[in-house]
């Protein structure tokens, strides 16, 4: 155990139990949890609204382990020790005096009634008048309609193709390739798959398919540069590559969206106006696309 989380604990405990009791838990995971772990669609069904939620876990088992705060996944994913950490809004996480409470409360046997339960959680936060859309605001949508498959473990086992959407930087991820182009939301394959112009239409499960104001929340994220909770834009991953299909609408367009086809471009199946095609590219320093190969499908 950290010597921060030692000294906190020390400081739960000369407070008296009151600091640590499930009031306290409560009113923490109402603030910073509930918003994604709540209701049918909570991630991988664990709820966190209630005190039975809590205890019940979920599917791969309990979160949190009474008297055993060090291994309760719970702690661990609050604490960053295991990926991805929580809450998925973060940066900023949970205070060292909010995780010391939490695990103040777990040591000492999870003790507690669901008439402590906090208030209800508060709605998905949208931006005001002028102001910017950050991960904050997207975040829990993706908790709460995409994570169920996009994480490890998920309802389809491991994340299609790789893609975890369960933190920033998982979701901006270029290591296979890009799926979030920042400034750019007509070439993000995420953006397409909601919208449904590149197949198959994502949430998987759909229809329902997400809102139109979730969609264009979404894209709105994406074409101010893909912010973190913080406000800063995500740099451009130049070089990196994308893959998606759609609808060629001109001679060297998807979409409506510009292709930059040369000498070194490969072009199977003679694609024409009209048909379905698979574009792979490589991102250009101004966003645009390079592209490698161009497949009629």
């Amino acid at each position: 155990m950290r010597a921060a989380t030692r000294l906190a604990l020390a400081i739960l405990a000369l407070a008296g139990p009151a600091r640590a009791d499930f009031a306290a838990v409560s009113r923490i995971l109402t603030e910073r949890c509930v918003m994604c772990h709540s209701g049918d669609a909570a991630p991988l069904g664990l709820r966190l609204d209630s005190l039975a939620g809590l205890r019940a876990g979920s599917r791969n088992g309990p979160v949190a382990r009474p008297g055993d705060a060090a291994s309760s996944e719970l702690v661990q994913r609050i604490r960053g020790t295991r990926l991805p950490r929580m809450p998925m809004t973060g940066p900023p996480y949970l205070s060292e005096q909010e995780v010391a409470t939490i695990e103040s409360w777990i040591a000492g046997g999870m003790v507690g009634d669901e008439a402590a339960a906090g208030a209800t959680p508060p709605a998905p936060r949208r931006p005001g008048p002028g102001e910017a859309v950050t991960y904050a605001h997207v975040a829990p949508i993706f908790a709460t309609r995409c994570a169920k498959c996009h994480t490890d473990n998920g309802l389809m086992g491991a994340p299609p193709e790789g893609f975890r959407l369960t933190s920033l930087a998982e979701t901006l991820s270029a290591s296979d390739r890009v799926r979030v182009v920042p400034g750019h939301p007509e070439a993000s394959e995420l953006v397409r798959r909601i919208k449904g112009l590149s197949r198959p239409r994502m949430p998987f499960d759909g229809p329902p398919w997400l809102a139109e104001d979730d969609i264009a929340l979404i894209t709105e994220w994406v074409r101010q540069g893909a912010r973190d909770a913080e406000g800063r834009p995500a740099p451009l991953p130049v070089g990196a590559r994308v893959r998606f299909d759609g609808q060629l609408t001109g001679q060297w367009a998807l979409d409506g969206v510009p292709l930059r086809v040369g000498p070194g471009t490969r072009i199977d199946k003679r694609p024409r106006p009209g048909d379905t095609v698979e574009v792979r590219a490589e991102l250009a320093p101004d966003g645009g696309l390079d592209v490698t190969r161009l497949r009629r499908r």
